[in-house]
């Protein structure tokens, strides 16, 4: 699969959103962080914004939930519009049973590991995903440096795709940036979140178009691809 690019509107301008929405419609989608200040000691914004974002782009939304109870919540977002919905693990009750909702109703379903969580213990959910979230920083606040110390385990997650032989996105978000997206895509990242590189760019359009290319010239060497 091509390399994707989720531009974080964490990292937008929030009296802005439609605009900010539109000025990265080149990308692959728009990632919208949900944070309760539970889950994370953070408050964003919830379904009716989702809601009113749907409209505002063309963008397919790619909805992280850093909150509590997803159980519950997750289906409201795909409801809303969102494309991609991404609960934590940590967090879920019943991950098979959500992640089945999810594609249920319509969307795409995608399981977030914080730093700390290992992703053996879920290796046999996989095949239950479209996509799995390595966090490369704690959730919580954008702007943070990338933690290299992940490196090894978007390198084992893809090792675990692999060998299972799944259709199965990697997704990294955290410090994603010109700076580090090589490396995430050398170990096996496939769509790349990224916050202050593209909103903090002047031009954030482009932004997202070089770091595509970026993504995609690293993907092109990497030693995981089945052909290397």
């Amino acid at each position: 699969m091509a390399p994707q690019i989720s531009p974080s509107i964490l990292s937008a301008d929030f009296a802005r959103l439609a605009e900010e929405a539109k000025a990265v419609e080149g990308a692959d989608w728009l990632h919208v962080d949900v944070m309760d200040n539970h889950f994370v000691p953070n408050l964003t914004l919830g379904v009716p914004v989702v809601e009113s974002l749907a409209r505002a782009t063309d963008t397919p939304l790619d909805c992280h939930l850093m909150i509590e109870a997803p159980d519950r919540w997750a289906p409201q977002y795909v409801e809303a519009g969102a494309g991609s919905v991404t609960f934590h693990v940590e967090a879920a009750t019943a991950p098979v049973r959500l992640a089945r909702e999810i594609r249920a109703k319509g969307a795409r379903a995608s399981m977030a590991l914080r730093p700390a969580t290992p992703v053996e213990p879920y290796e046999d959910l996989l095949p239950e995903l479209d996509m799995l979230l390595i966090m490369t920083v704690e959730p919580g606040f954008g702007g943070q440096a990338f933690l290299d110390i992940m490196l090894p385990k978007i390198r084992r997650t893809r090792e675990l795709i692999s060998k299972h032989g799944l259709e199965l996105w990697l997704q990294v978000d955290g410090g994603v940036s010109a700076s580090t997206i090589e490396r995430c895509a050398d170990a096996g990242a496939d769509v790349f979140v990224a916050g202050s590189a593209v909103y903090g760019a002047s031009d954030p359009a482009e932004a997202v178009r070089a770091l595509r290319a970026q993504a995609e010239a690293a993907t092109g060497k990497a030693s995981w691809l089945p052909d290397h």
